[in-house]
Order: structure tokens, then sequence, then C-alpha cells
């Protein structure tokens, strides 16, 4: 069926269900969403992953963050050992959990081998683990460009053998998360680099205090002005080379990887949306299959979201990252999915035309 034949179908199948005709709302634009997408009626998501990427980022050594680098990794431990948010809430939404070591300033295991403690912990499932590490963190924006081109093109090409996997491994939604310190301050930079103002993008991140977020406020505007002139072209490429983090960097790749996949992607917080703003710059498509898990409580979030034109599944004033909104609204998108797939149809139970058109809830 060709996108019209497809919108028809999926409209007249929703309007089948024994409920009163847009009933159920935003579900029933999930599902014709998902129905385009798949190019069937009814859609169905039965398979969901999360990646959380890790990777670590040289501007953190101007200062711009209140934690040291060391608890990237530290946090992949803990992803490993399923006690993050991320594990908790994937686990009740229904995610495989795939921890990434996209760029992490550390020594992480190539392999990592989950306990049978773990695994029991972890109830329906533990925690998977790929090692696709392409730089040990990126460089100080600020002095230099955070990623050589050799290491921008790895981390492109190592998000789309990622969503190759997901591909391979038959997911119908892939979430995207983020874990890495400072990287809000490099997502603000990707941000204003592609013209977005920079009062309305950077924030406190971790909860930096007045002082601080001046600091990092000048540490990033005077970094985008020196790669960055103005009245001078800058294609996405050298955008993403200049201010994306590796995990930033690997999570646009990931995004670009799906097209054509009939997978939703589903996008996280601040970094993780930078990340598809970068995407999106290098190919305008991707979005057609993204979706916002959340608005964030990063102030910057919703400035770039209205800029992308998606709008947010849920709002919960959240801002941990790791992923937690993109699997909430992954969650919720899924619901539109089953409710087309599973509810029972007023032709199936035989009720006619004009009775179905009298009834009213």
């Amino acid at each position: 069926m060709n996108t019209e034949e497809l919108t028809q179908a999926i409209q007249a199948h929703l309007d089948d269900l024994t409920k009163p005709k847009g009933s159920l709302g935003k579900l029933e634009t999930y599902a014709k969403r998902l129905a385009l997408l798949q190019g069937k009626v009814p859609p169905r998501i039965e398979k969901k992953a999360v990646f959380v990427l890790a990777g670590d980022h040289g501007i953190v050594d101007e200062g711009v963050s209140l934690y040291p680098k060391a608890v990237t990794a530290q946090m992949m431990y803990n992803f490993m050992a399923g006690g993050a948010g991320i594990n908790v809430l994937a686990r009740a939404c229904g995610f495989d959990v795939f921890a990434v070591d996209a760029g992490v300033d550390a020594d992480l295991p190539k392999e990592w081998i989950v306990s049978d403690a773990h695994k029991q912990n972890n109830g329906t499932g533990s925690p998977h683990f790929f090692s696709m590490k392409a730089c040990k963190g990126s460089a100080n924006f600020y002095k230099q460009p955070a990623l050589t081109e050799a290491e921008f093109a790895l981390c492109i090409e190592n998000g789309k053998a990622l969503a190759q996997f997901a591909i391979r491994h038959h997911y119908d939604m892939v979430a995207i998360g983020d874990m890495g310190i400072g990287n809000t301050s490099s997502a603000a930079a990707l941000a204003i680099a592609f013209g977005l103002a920079p009062d309305e993008i950077i924030d406190r991140g971790t909860g930096i205090d007045d002082a601080m977020l001046k600091h990092k406020y000048t540490i990033i505007t005077e970094a985008v002005t020196k790669h960055c002139p103005q009245n001078k072209t800058h294609d996405p490429e050298y955008i993403g080379r200049c201010f994306a983090g590796p995990e930033l960097a690997t999570a646009a790749g990931i995004i670009l990887g799906l097209k054509d996949s009939g997978i939703a992607c589903m996008l996280d917080g601040f970094p993780i949306t930078a990340a598809a703003l970068l995407a999106s710059k290098l190919d305008p498509t991707v979005l057609e299959y993204c979706f916002a898990g959340h608005e964030s409580h990063v102030k910057g979030h919703k400035t770039m979201l209205k800029a992308m034109g998606l709008e947010p599944v849920v709002t919960l004033e959240m801002r941990l990252g790791e992923g937690t909104g993109a699997v909430i609204g992954g969650f919720i998108v899924s619901l539109g999915a089953r409710i087309a797939s599973e509810m029972a149809t007023f032709s199936s139970m035989n009720v006619s035309k004009a009775e179905k058109e009298e009834i009213d809830y």
C-alpha cells in the first residue's frame, strides 16, 4: 500500500474499534504513525531495546560540571549491575538494555560477563554490553575540535552498526539514552552552532550555581564563536566534529542507521535530542521515524524540540538521562500499537453500521 492507502486503512481500522471515534486521543495518533512507519495495519511493537551510550568530554577540564569524568565509568558498572534508573524503568516498560562504551575515558572490559546473581536481580532480563570505544573521551572543544575526522566517522559507523544489530534482531522500537559527564555542554554547543539562541539553550545541567553557570555560558559561546565564525558556511559534519562527544556522535549514527528499517526511534532528553538535531542536519528525513520520549527539565530541551517539530510524549520534569524518558515515552507509544492490534472491532462483533453510529458512551 502507498502512504495514502495506509493512512486510510489505519484510520478505518481505528474507527472500527469498539470505542467512540477518536476517544483514545494520542494513542490513536501513535498507532497511525507506527502503521505508516511499519507499512502495515495494524502496527505491532513486540521487541524494544534501549541503547545507553557512554562517553567522556574534554570540556569538563574547563570547570563546567560538578562531577568528575570518573563518574561516567562508575555508572557503566551500575548499568551492568542492573542498579541504575534506566535498568529499573526498562524492566518495567519491557526494554532490553544495551550499555555501550562509545568513548569512556577508562579501561572498561572488552566483554562484560553478567553474574547469575545480577541476572536474578534483574528479573526478566540482564543488561548487555557493547565495547565500541572510538576514543578515550573527546578533546576539550574550547581549545580544539572535540573529535578528529577519523573519530567522528568511526562514531557514526559504530552507531549504524548498532542500528543494524537492532534490525537483525527484529526490534520494533529503539530508545536511545546517554551517560557522559559534561555532555550538556557538548549538546548546548551543537544546538547553538546550528542556530539556536544561547540564552534559550544553556542551562545548569547537573545543578551548578549561578557563578558556574555564567562561566559555562562564556566557555560554550566563546568556543562556538571560535570554531564557527559568523558569515561562514559550516557543514553539519564539521559542527559535529567540533562539539559532539563520542556518545552523541554514536547516537546520531544510530538514528541515521535506522532509516527505512520500520523501527521507531525514541529520543531521550537534551543531549540525545542534540544528537538527533545533528542527525537531522545530516539527513532531514530522519525525523519521520523519531519520537520525543519526553520533555526534560533542562531549559533548552523544549526549545530544541520545538525547532525540530517534535512533540514530547510525556513531561515529567525529569533530567536524569540514561534513556529513562525515552523508555517511558516508548512504552506509551507502544500502547497505541497494542490498542490497534488487540482491541476488538465492531465488525468482528457483527455490529451493523447503523448501530455503530448510534453508540454514545
